[in-house]
């Protein structure tokens, strides 16, 4: 009963990672907020590296055509200097960029950045400003396309995901909010945002890779860890098109509404 118990509570992780990475709200929060609700506790970065794994597949399989065209543009430039594959180019060149700030502060800094702000309290707060800023950027329109973002335009977007590595504070929230703000198109902020996501995603997995080699609970958890992912993956498939679909309308407000009540709860109750 005790086993079936923990699966079930795997399980239930899985939909808040899957349900809460695409859209605007911290999965990392709200898993801090899942675990401590159900009495769990994880020791190393096992179970972060597995959900966000298949957080990620998830997401590249919803945008494969996006990045087979970025790569057989961004290649195609290399090789023939055309100018139809230039806006490709530089695409994938912007990713680099805006992946640097977030990688940098990841490898510098992660380990102290959770070990300070993983409490609820800061989680809450981070809810909040999340909130605030969700709101501010509410009926901005963007113009800028895939072809017209500029140096600076990521730069500032990859300083935003830098700042989401604080638990509590939305990675995708953190991104689109930034692109939106310099000027995108929701769909460009959206693309951005997530092609963001990905080589921050494979290097997370790459360097942790050794953390879950040495798990000293692999064994006992393989189980509970497998729901989770298979949960996780096939959740923020749907979670990814329903957002995706947000975006479209324009809808980011209500997200907004979302953080100031959870923020608020936790600081009342929690």
């Amino acid at each position: 009963m005790d086993q079936i118990i923990l699966w079930l509570k795997y399980f239930l992780l899985g939909i808040v990672q899957g349900a809460t990475e695409p859209i605007p709200v911290s999965s990392s929060g709200h898993l801090i907020i899942a675990q401590r609700l159900m009495g769990l506790k994880q020791n190393g970065l096992s179970f972060e590296i597995l959900t966000n794994t298949a957080s990620l597949i998830a997401i590249v399989f919803i945008f494969r055509e996006d990045i087979m065209k970025l790569i057989t543009g961004g290649w195609g430039y290399l090789r023939t200097r055309k100018p139809e594959y230039r806006a490709d180019f530089m695409f994938c060149l912007y990713i680099v960029i805006g992946t640097i700030p977030a990688a940098l502060a990841a490898v510098l800094f992660k380990d102290p950045i959770e070990e300070i702000f993983s409490s609820v309290y800061t989680v809450a707060v981070a809810l909040l400003v999340t909130g605030v800023a969700l709101w501010l950027i509410r009926n901005l329109r963007g113009r800028k396309q895939d072809g017209d973002l500029k140096t600076k335009d990521a730069v500032l977007v990859g300083l935003a995901q830098a700042v989401a590595l604080i638990p509590g504070i939305s990675r995708s929230g953190a991104t689109v909010i930034a692109s939106i703000a310099v000027g995108m198109k929701q769909e460009t902020a959206l693309k951005f945002s997530f092609m963001l996501y990905i080589p921050i995603s494979v290097g997370g997995l790459i360097l942790g890779a050794s953390d879950i080699a040495h798990d000293p609970n692999r064994a006992q958890l393989a189980i509970p860890y497998l729901i989770a992912f298979i949960t996780t993956l096939v959740v923020t498939y749907f979670s990814m098109r329903w957002f995706m679909g947000i975006m479209a309308r324009g809808n980011l407000k209500y997200f907004s509404y979302y953080c100031f009540v959870v923020g608020t709860l936790l600081l009342i109750f929690l």
